[in-house]
């Protein structure tokens, strides 16, 4: 695929799971000493990408993974995730909490999207602010690579939704998972850097 020109009015900017339960030290996967330096570096990647769109007239979107409290505030947590986290317990990425907000360097975003699985399209109403605002171009960026990220490209795509996907806005635990979904996904976006896209933004009309 290939965007050579792109109208900012009509494109968002979507991050996915860039919070504080994922990057910060005291957050859920802080606290368990799990992170990445390449996921710690992305929102200073991604800010300019922001800043020029905004600029521009364009909107950009939060996605936020949400673990919904249940009975007694125990998280509703997946089977498969309980078992590939463990360490997540009550209060993490609850709505309205620290661990669930967007990270201060990115906040506030324009619409906040919480989602329950991977992609930012299940079950959540970003679709219909997309098209209430005449918006049918994401860039897409965040974490991980191969999950919610891949998922939320994909879905896109299945909704005639171009997109670009942000090379080094985008990061996995593991840099030759993240490189081979980059690779993979090539098929259904165009795939750019931070700097090629804020260079796409600030040269259109």
């Amino acid at each position: 695929m290939s965007i050579d020109t792109l109208d900012p009015k009509r494109t968002g900017l979507l991050t996915i799971d860039l919070q504080n339960d994922f990057l910060h030290p005291e957050g859920a996967y802080g606290r368990a000493g799990q992170g990445a330096a390449a996921i710690s570096a992305l929102p200073a990647r991604i800010k300019p990408v922001v800043d020029a769109l905004r600029a521009k007239g364009g909107t950009y979107f939060s996605a936020q993974f949400t673990l919904v409290p249940g009975p007694r505030g125990e998280p509703l947590i997946a089977p498969h995730l309980k078992k590939l986290r463990p360490f997540l317990t009550k209060g993490d990425f609850a709505p309205g909490g620290f661990g669930h907000a967007l990270v201060d360097e990115l906040a506030p975003a324009d619409y906040t999207v919480e989602k329950v699985a991977y992609s930012a399209f299940y079950q959540t109403r970003l679709e219909y602010i997309m098209r209430a605002l005449d918006i049918d171009t994401l860039i897409i960026g965040g974490i991980v690579t191969n999950g919610g990220v891949a998922s939320t490209v994909r879905d896109a795509h299945l909704r005639n939704i171009e997109t670009i996907l942000l090379s080094d806005g985008s990061a996995a635990f593991k840099d030759e998972v993240h490189q081979a979904t980059l690779t993979s996904l090539g098929t259904v976006t165009q795939v750019m850097t931070c700097a090629e896209v804020t260079q796409l933004i600030e040269a259109a009309s």
